[in-house]
């Protein structure tokens, strides 16, 4: 194999990011030393640099310094910095955060976590879950990392007792079922013996029959991890090298674009197609998140640093009013009313602290009330910019929904903020100092009652109902019945539907999908204020598609957001159906009625389902009264709560 060869293949590999994250001592240092030893990532010369640098006579080489390489770290035997390294293996590239485990150098974790695909956690055997452990885990869950990879480490040291690891293995996952982490794996090592670090088959541990931690590494599954739905594109530059050329650069946050597909530019809103895509290597006409591309545009538009390109019907949120929870770096506390300067893509604007609404208890995982944040503290806090952010939550795209808070005096960071889920209750007013005027509230925001007042008026908790289906399987029918035994009762209700908005059956069932969506959107909006008024919203859409009806929850919130799958064979739906469109679509004329053209996709998950079979529409809308009810939404008989 040739040079040129070797280094097309090696580029051809997709890279891992992972960071170490444990207490102190834990030996995260060490392992990733071993790690970066035992398989042959190591020159020769820093190996020779290394002989005689143990502390233990046993030792030839402390594999804690292969990462640990300044002074006070070598002096004190921890680590104080972040050491990024970079391996690779026939099978994928690595690159290393090793962080520090004391709990003073928490905001060194959350940055070199920031990036990360996967969390090492390090546990000692012989100390268990500890503290700073669970400090680590939830911060690795709030910043978004999909897969924990849990090592109880210094297995030597408990006579590789197999009790004592699923004994830790248990208490961890008691712990982590209260994260929103899904992908957590367990590996009991010995850094130091190097067991079950590289090399499989570990002599002292037969018991433990699963992956080594570099077999896991090379093995584990990310491509799903990159967010290829929603196309985000940060405007960093326009280039302009002569008179016959204007292209915008930037790093692809998220998604997938082609040449002549219609964009919008926010926050303009003005729409355009892309006329030519350009990389490193050349022209393309294809591009995914996070090559650097730069783009031209068959219209000439207003677009400067700052601005985002996007789909024209999926579009983020542009506000000047975010929920966020922000791990607090800076030496000065974080407090109302200090201002700041946001740094979000690429864009940074004047930042104003509403609020502090809670701090985290790390042990407890509960909300603590504080008007301030100090050094490596967690809490939710609202912030108020002097211009509009364009956005998403951080939970759908890590990288249009993070930012950092700057100290406006020194030039530090301060905080690194990861953008919530809007929080309709409790109205926060902005900060005195903070720009005046008829933009200063996002929309809703000028009530005086809040939601909870109007709740408890109503006597019952609002919520959206959603309830999807073929066409004429009896979901409209189903929500008015719904709606009229909740009236009733005396619930204050609303229900929307295809004709309610005005779509009608054949407008639902449209040719354009991006028409049928942006009535479901639109729907959604509608609920969500409905809910922030305190009132409960029926909704009943076809909303065939699974993905289409996750992003409605965002836009209602998921809290909100109760799926009901109205669940009628096709055979029937036909008998139901008068308007004849089944019979057209077998004669071609509709292409895209539920069930025949389009796939109609079944919820995975909902909150309910109705067998239409079998029951009739009132006693579906009772069914779905019950489940209220369960949920302390409406309480008794349908009386609301």
């Amino acid at each position: 194999m040739t040079i040129d060869e070797f280094l097309q293949k090696d580029a051809k590999k997709d890279l891992l990011k992972f960071s170490t994250a444990g207490s102190v001592d834990d030996g995260k240092s060490t392992l990733i030393g071993r790690l970066l030893h035992d398989s042959k990532s190591i020159y020769d010369d820093q190996l020779t640099s290394l002989r005689g640098t143990s502390r233990d006579d046993e030792q030839e080489i402390d594999y804690a310094f292969i990462t640990d390489g300044l002074k006070a770290e070598r002096e004190q035997g921890i680590t104080i910095d972040v050491a990024y390294r970079y391996f690779s293996t026939p099978k994928r590239k690595f690159i290393i955060a090793d962080t520090p485990g004391h709990i003073q150098y928490t905001r060194n974790m959350a940055t070199g976590a920031s990036t990360a695909n996967l969390a090492l956690i390090l546990i000692d055997a012989e100390h268990g879950v500890v503290t700073q452990s669970k400090r680590h885990s939830f911060i690795a869950a709030l910043l978004g990392i999909p897969h924990l990879l849990v090592a109880v480490n210094k297995m030597d040291l408990v006579g590789y007792d197999q009790k004592i690891f699923e004994k830790i293995k248990s208490n961890f996952a008691n712990f982590a079922a209260k994260l929103s982490v899904k992908d957590v794996h367990f590996i009991p090592v010995s850094a130091l013996k190097g067991d079950n670090v590289v090399e499989r088959g570990s002599a002292n541990m037969p018991w433990y029959n699963g992956p080594t931690v570099m077999s896991y590494l090379e093995d584990l599954y990310i491509s799903s991890d990159v967010n290829l739905v929603d196309l985000r594109i940060p405007v960093q530059y326009v280039l302009r090298p002569d008179n016959k050329f204007r292209g915008y650069c930037g790093k692809m946050a998220s998604g997938v674009f082609r040449t002549g597909d219609e964009i919008v530019a926010l926050p303009s809103k003005k729409r355009s197609r892309v006329k030519s895509i350009h990389e490193f290597e050349g022209e393309t006409t294809m591009a995914h998140a996070p090559m650097s591309v730069t783009f031209t545009l068959e219209d000439e538009l207003d677009i400067s640093r700052g601005d985002m390109i996007c789909h024209k019907n999926n579009i983020p949120r542009i506000s000047r009013r975010l929920e966020s929870m922000v791990v607090w770096m800076g030496e000065q506390p974080l407090e109302s009313g200090k201002s700041y300067i946001v740094k979000h893509t690429t864009k940074s604007t004047k930042a104003f602290i509403d609020s502090v609404r809670f701090k985290i208890n790390i042990d407890t995982l509960s909300h603590e009330q504080s008007e301030s944040l100090t050094l490596n503290e967690i809490g939710r806090v609202v912030i108020t910019t002097n211009q509009p952010l364009i956005h998403d939550t951080y939970s759908k795209n890590r990288n249009t929904g993070s930012f950092i808070l700057i100290d406006p005096l020194t030039n530090a960071t301060s905080g690194a903020g990861m953008i919530l889920e809007r929080e309709s209750t409790d109205i926060v007013q902005p900060a005195e100092g903070a720009l005046a005027g008829p933009h200063s509230f996002p929309t809703g925001a000028r009530s005086l009652v809040t939601r909870r007042e109007r709740e408890k008026a109503y006597n019952q908790k609002a919520a959206t109902i959603w309830l999807t289906g073929l066409h004429a399987s009896g979901k409209s029918e189903v929500a008015y019945e719904l709606e009229k035994s909740l009236f009733h009762s005396g619930a204050k209700i609303v229900t929307l539907t295809g004709l309610t908005l005005r779509s009608g059956l054949t407008r639902e069932l449209n040719f354009d999908l991006s028409d049928r969506w942006e009535n479901l959107r639109r729907a959604a909006e509608i609920a969500r204020l409905l809910n922030e008024n305190g009132i409960i919203c029926v909704c009943a859409f076809i909303s065939p598609d699974s993905a289409a009806r996750s992003k409605l929850a965002e836009i209602v919130g998921k809290n909100d957001f109760l799926e009901i799958h109205v669940d009628a064979p096709l055979e029937i739906c036909r008998k139901r159906d008068k308007t004849g469109l089944y019979e057209k679509a077998e004669l071609g004329t509709v292409k895209n009625v539920a069930g025949i053209s389009f796939p109609y996709e079944k919820p995975e998950k909902p909150a309910l389902k109705l067998d239409m079979r079998a029951i009739s529409y009132a006693e579906a809308a009772k069914v779905v009264t019950r489940l209220l009810e369960e949920k302390g939404i409406v309480s008794g008989d349908g009386i609301p709560k």
